[in-house]
C-alpha cells in the first residue's frame, strides 16, 4: 500500500476523492532535483530519532497505566485568561498541552526529537530548506470537526501576526506556506538559515479556523478554547481554579506517543496567591503534588504527620538536562546598571559561601553561565578552535580569562566580611564613577547615593535579597527589598518594571530559537519576552545565529559554548546557585512510572492509585 493510499484511510466521504484529484499537486510541491528529502515518523535536531517507526510507547511511560481519578495541582499566582498564546493577561499555561495540540510531540528522553501527533509524518531535505507535514486523517478537534491543512495555515498566520513575541519571531521566518491538499502543509524556509525551524513549526499549536475570532484573539478571555487535545475545559472559577476533563472521544488516545499518558479523568488547577498558604494547603491534602524549590523547606519542612507516616512521598530526581540555575538579574535598561563595571562589582559583593552554608545547608553548587552541569557549558573550559573563530569579530567583548576557561566566580572566606572582594568591588565602582562618602557610596558628579530596589515574591527570594542587602551595605550601598504578591511580581517582570529580580532560565540539551527570546537584542524592548536583563549584544545575537545554522553536533556544541562565553562576559546577572535535582512531594494516592525521562518528572505519565488497569 502506498503512502498516499494510507493517508486516505479513515477520511470522510468526499474528502478522499478530493485528495486523489489533488495528488498531482503534491508531486509538484516536492523539492527540486538534487535536494535530498526524507519522509519520516519523527525528526531530530541532530542525528536520528531514538525510537523506530514501529515503537509502541515511550520508555518513560507505563502503557498499562490505569485510567480514572483526579489530579489536583496547586499553582502559585492567579489567572485572568485561558489563552496562553498572547502577551496580554495571566494565562492558564497547561491549556497549551492538555487542550491544544501541535503537529508533533516531544520525545522527552532525547535532547530535541519530535514524533508524529496531529501530523502522521514529516518530510524535509538535508538543507532543511522546506518542511512538509502530512496530517493524520483521524485527527479531530473536540467538537468533532477534522483537523485540516487550512487549520494549520490559519494557526501559522494567526500566531505570526497576533501571537506571543516568540511565535511572531519564529513564524515570520517562513518564506511561503501552502496546502497542496486538505491533509498536507508545506512550509518554504528558503533564506531562513535556521535548521531548527522545521522542529519549531512542528511544535506550533494548532487552533481551529472555524472557532477562532481573529478580531478578538489578542484579548483576554475566560472562554475555554476548542482544541484537539486529550482534555476539555469544563469549569472555571475566575482567578481561583480551572477544571479539565478528559475527552472520552479523544482521537489520539491510542497513538504510540500518547500510550500511558493523560491517565486522569479530571485535572483541577487550584491557584494560591501566597506561598506559605499554598504549602499549608498541601499539608492538608488539598492538592496532590508540589515541586519544591526552597532548600530550607525541603530539609526540615516535611515533618508533618502525613510525611512521617508515608502518606506523602518525597522523590528526588536527577534529570539529564542542564541544571536549572537561579540568578539575580540586573535590569540594564536602568542607568544605574548600564555600566558593566557596576555589575562586575556587585557580583564580587555577593557572599555565596555564607548564604549556601547558613541558608541552603550546603546543598547547592555555583557555576557561572547558563548551561551548568552539561557539555554545553563553557565555564572552566578553554575555547576550542571553532569557538575562537566564531568569537573572532567580538574579541573586545570577551575577556581573555573567559576565553581560556580560567575565569572563576569570586570565592569568599564565608565570614560575610571578606576584605579582598570588597577592595576589588570598590575599585570597579570608583572607575564607574562612584566613591565612598563616609559610609555612603555616591555618584561623583551628582552626589546621589547608590541605591536600587530588589523585587521579591517568595520567602526564599526575600531571604537571599536581605543577605545581599547586608553584603552591599559594606560597600556603602543601601538597596531596598520590596516583597509583592506573585501576580504583581509577574506583571512587573513581564513589563521590565524592576531594578533587580531573582529569576531562572530552564535550558534543554538542544537550545535553539528560544535563546533569541531569552537574550536576543530584538527581544530587549519587547514586553513579554524573557530578556529580563535587557541584553543588546551583537556577540550574543551572532552566536544564536551560529547554533541554529550548525549542521552537526560538534559544531552545535561549540556555538552554544560561544554563546555561554558571550553571556558570561556581559555580567548581566549574579549567579546564585545551580539545582542538580528535582524535589517532588506527592500524596501516595498518586503513582508514577519507575522510569524517569531525561527531562525529569512528567505529571502526564502519572495515574491515580486504586484504579483498574488499562486494557
Amino acid at each position: 500500500m502506498s503512502m498516499f493510499q494510507r493517508l486516505l484511510e479513515g477520511l470522510p466521504e468526499g474528502l478522499g476523492i478530493r485528495l486523489c484529484l489533488l495528488s498531482i499537486v503534491v508531486a509538484s510541491a516536492l523539492p527540486a532535483s538534487g535536494a535530498r528529502a526524507e519522509e519520516a515518523h519523527a525528526i531530530a535536531m541532530h542525528g536520528k530519532p531514538a525510537m523506530p517507526a514501529d515503537f509502541t510507547h515511550m520508555p518513560y511511560a507505563n502503557p498499562d497505566a490505569p485510567k480514572g481519578g483526579r489530579l489536583t495541582w496547586g499553582i502559585l499566582g492567579t489567572f485572568d485568561s485561558l489563552n496562553p498564546f498572547i502577551v496580554k493577561g495571566l494565562a492558564v499555561q497547561p491549556v497549551r498541552n492538555y487542550v491544544v495540540e501541535s503537529l508533533l510531540a516531544r520525545g522527552n528522553d532525547e535532547p530535541f526529537t519530535l514524533y508524529g501527533l496531529l501530523a502522521r509524518s514529516v518530510e524535509t531535505d538535508d538543507a532543511r530548506s522546506f518542511v512538509t507535514f502530512r496530517l493524520d486523517p483521524r485527527a479531530r478537534f473536540s467538537d468533532g470537526k477534522p483537523v485540516l491543512a487550512e487549520d494549520v495555515l490559519f494557526s501559522w498566520q494567526l500566531l505570526r501576526d497576533h501571537g506571543r513575541p516568540n511565535h511572531r519571531q519564529y513564524y515570520a521566518k517562513v518564506a511561503k506556506a501552502e496546502a497542496p491538499d486538505p491533509l498536507t502543509v508545506r512550509f518554504d524556509l528558503a533564506g531562513a538559515n535556521d535548521r531548527e525551524l522545521p522542529l519549531i513549526l512542528g511544535l506550533m499549536p494548532i487552533l481551529p479556523k472555524h472557532a477562532v475570532d481573529v478580531a478578538t484573539f489578542e484579548e483576554t478571555t475566560l472562554t475555554g478554547p476548542i482544541g484537539s487535545g486529550p482534555y476539555r475545559i469544563t469549569a472555571v472559577k475566575p482567578g481561583a481554579s480551572v477544571t479539565l476533563t478528559r475527552n472520552p472521544d479523544y482521537w489520539g488516545r491510542d497513538l504510540p506517543i500518547n500510550r500511558g499518558l493523560y491517565n486522569f479523568d479530571e485535572i483541577r488547577l487550584d491557584y494560591f496567591r501566597e506561598a506559605n498558604g499554598q504549602f499549608e494547603a498541601f499539608k492538608r491534602g488539598l492538592y496532590d503534588f508540589r515541586v519544591e524549590h526552597e532548600p530550607l523547606r525541603w530539609h526540615d519542612g516535611y515533618d508533618f504527620p502525613a510525611a512521617k507516616s508515608g502518606e506523602v512521598i518525597r522523590d528526588t530526581i536527577r534529570p539529564g538536562v542542564p541544571q536549572p540555575s537561579e540568578f539575580l538579574v540586573f535590569n540594564t535598561r536602568r542607568p544605574i546598571f548600564a555600566d558593566i563595571r557596576v555589575r562586575q562589582a556587585l557580583t564580587l559583593l555577593f557572599d555565596f559561601e555564607l548564604v549556601n552554608r547558613n541558608y541552603f545547608f550546603g546543598l547547592y553548587s555555583r557555576v557561572a553561565g547558563y548551561f551548568a552541569g552539561s557539555d554545553l557549558s563553557a565555564y572552566g573550559r578553554p575555547a576550542d578552535a571553532r569557538e575562537r573563530e566564531l568569537l573572532k569579530p567580538f574579541t573586545t567583548r570577551i575577556p581573555p580569562d573567559v576565553m581560556d576557561g580560567s575565569y572563576r566566580l569570586p570565592v569568599t572566606d564565608g565570614s560575610g566580611r571578606d576584605r579582598t572582594t570588597l577592595r576589588a568591588a570598590l575599585k570597579l565602582l570608583s572607575d564607574a564613577g562612584y566613591d565612598l562618602d563616609g559610609t555612603v557610596l555616591r555618584n561623583h558628579a551628582t552626589k546621589a547615593p547608590f541605591t536600587f530596589e530588589m523585587l521579591v515574591t517568595t520567602r526564599d527570594q526575600e531571604r537571599i535579597a536581605l543577605a545581599f542587602q547586608r553584603d552591599l551595605k559594606r560597600a556603602g550601598i543601601e538597596p531596598s527589598v520590596r516583597a509583592v504578591d506573585p501576580v504583581q511580581f509577574d506583571q512587573r517582570r513581564l513589563g521590565y518594571e524592576f531594578d533587580m529580580i531573582q529569576n531562572r532560565w530552564d535550558q534543554s540539551l538542544s537550545p535553539g530559537n528560544e535563546q533569541y527570546f531569552y537574550w536576543g537584542s530584538a527581544a530587549a524592548d519587547n514586553p513579554g519576552t524573557r530578556n529580563y536583563m535587557g541584553a543588546k549584544n551583537p556577540a550574543v545575537d551572532a552566536m544564536i545565529d551560529a547554533l541554529l545554522e550548525a549542521r552537526d553536533h560538534t559544531a552545535f556544541v561549540s556555538a552554544v559554548r560561544a554563546l555561554d562565553r558571550a553571556l558570561i562576559s556581559g555580567f548581566y546577572t549574579i549567579p546564585l546557585f545551580n539545582v542538580s535535582e528535582q524535589w517532588i512531594a506527592r500524596w501516595n494516592r498518586i503513582e508514577r512510572p519507575k522510569a524517569t525521562s531525561l527531562s525529569g518528572y512528567l505529571p502526564e505519565t502519572w495515574w491515580s492509585k486504586g484504579q483498574p488497569q488499562a486494557k
